[in-house]
């Protein structure tokens, strides 16, 4: 009997998807014992291949609200400047938010009253090159991405 590749591949394929199949519903129907209490793997695949019960805490997303000590260090910087008059007490008040306005309108920045890269940096309490430029690529090479065509360029 002559089987083609073709044929063989079909052969192949369906006997495995069989099989699979036949190891799934078998996990799905598996029942406790006598007693009505569920087994190990039917808790297992009630669980949807979950590692753990323990739900673990939600990772926090966005940007942070600034530290009492942090904002009371841009009061500080801020009255340096000449636009706070108040005494720095660490909270985001309303005289805060005027005084961050006028310092950003007399610096060229646009006049929010909000913490941004560029008033920080304007203040000289952010980063020299924040805001300014995107990102370098990394130089550093990770075993999970291929590293970027930047990267490759710059080591030849």
């Amino acid at each position: 009997m002559r089987i083609h590749l073709r044929q063989a591949t079909h052969l192949a394929s369906s006997l495995l998807l069989a099989a699979g199949l036949g190891v799934f519903s078998d996990s799905t129907q598996a029942k406790g014992p006598a007693s009505g209490k569920p087994t190990r793997s039917s808790l297992r695949s009630a669980s949807h291949g979950k590692r753990s019960s323990r739900k673990s805490k939600p990772r926090d997303r966005g940007q942070k609200a600034p530290t009492p000590e942090r904002i009371t260090e841009i009061q500080l910087a801020l009255a340096k400047s000449g636009s706070y008059t108040g005494t720095a007490n660490g909270k985001w008040d309303d005289a805060t938010v005027e005084a961050m306005k006028k310092f950003q309108e007399s610096h060229g920045l646009t006049p929010t009253g909000k913490l941004d890269a560029r008033s920080l940096q304007q203040l000289g309490l952010g980063s020299p090159i924040a805001g300014v430029a995107p990102p370098l690529p990394s130089t550093t090479t990770s075993k999970l991405t291929p590293p970027s065509t930047q990267a490759v360029q710059r080591r030849n």
